[in-house]
């Protein structure tokens, strides 16, 4: 495995850039913070993640957000968030495109999105750059891929190739996969009936669609359990648009607000992949001496 040279140009120690702030990427972000890093968080106006307790991305709609015992902070433009990165916080900036990479010049940026797809990052980023899941190829959109679906593979480092390709299929947790993923029956509006943590049965309304037409679409539970994700109240879907998650163990109450395994393991393989990438580089920049 070879990384191409890249000069190394940073404004703050250690500053990382993570695209994406849902429940995936706030394990990753988490880790990255204990672990002594700057972190600098970008996100898209309208955030739309489902497990929310555990989602540092609701901090664009609250300007401030807690998962487990990090606090993150809204920063309404590019000079607050340098102020606040100085004081060590956990910082977010509204961002999709990434025009602060040019003033803050990271370390290495983790596209941690999971939109299935590439969303526009480039090996140019960062000296380190990094992404979850399909959509990327090690070598090319960037210098790692971190394997986001459960398994054997979970958590892996690929450092040429490809995640594992996109099932469309959730991972199997007590028993059910397909059926714990509820998504939007008709285009509207989501008014929400259920709240995070509520037990649900089979068939109960959690939420319902006020559509355009004005007609009203109610969203049953798609099996009983415990509802551990729901997009927020008032958020625009589309027909076929995932907004809930119910988990058939109704003894995990904490989990809903509780960074999951899968993620902690994802995280595990950004921060391998960041110290390997930074040998390399470090490795390179000797050579040259």
């Amino acid at each position: 495995m070879k990384i191409r040279g890249k000069k190394c140009e940073v404004n703050m120690k250690d500053l990382i850039i993570v695209r994406g702030g849902g429940d995936i990427a706030t394990g990753t972000i988490y880790k990255l913070k204990k672990c002594g890093f700057s972190v600098l968080i970008l996100e898209i106006a309208h955030p739309s993640a489902i497990r929310r307790n555990v989602a540092f991305s609701e901090a664009v709609y609250e300007d401030h957000s807690k998962v487990e015992d990090m606090e993150c902070f809204l920063a309404k433009d590019e000079d607050e968030a340098e102020r606040f990165l100085k004081d060590d916080k956990l910082t977010m900036l509204i961002d999709p495109k990434g025009n602060c990479l040019k003033r803050f010049k990271p370390m290495a940026v983790v596209d941690a999105i999971l939109a299935k797809k590439n969303l526009g990052t480039t090996r140019d980023m960062a000296p380190i750059t990094i992404a979850l899941g399909p959509g990327f190829t090690a070598g090319q959109d960037c210098d790692a891929v971190v394997e986001t679906m459960r398994g054997h593979k979970l958590g892996r480092v690929i450092y040429e190739g490809k995640a594992i390709a996109n099932t469309g299929v959730p991972g199997i947790i007590g028993g059910y996969a397909a059926e714990r993923v509820i998504h939007a029956p008709v285009d509207g509006i989501l008014h929400n009936i259920a709240k995070i943590t509520d037990i649900v049965e089979e068939g109960q309304p959690i939420a319902w669609i006020e559509g355009a037409d004005g007609m009203r679409a109610e969203v049953p539970a798609s099996l009983s359990g415990l509802l551990r994700g729901l997009i927020r109240e008032g958020y625009p879907v589309t027909k076929g648009f995932k907004m809930a998650d119910i988990d058939p163990r109704l003894n995990e109450y904490e989990n809903c607000f509780t960074i999951s395994d899968k993620a902690r393991c994802i995280a595990g393989g950004v921060v391998e992949a960041y110290f390997v990438l930074k040998q390399q580089l470090e490795k390179g920049d000797a050579q040259c001496m």
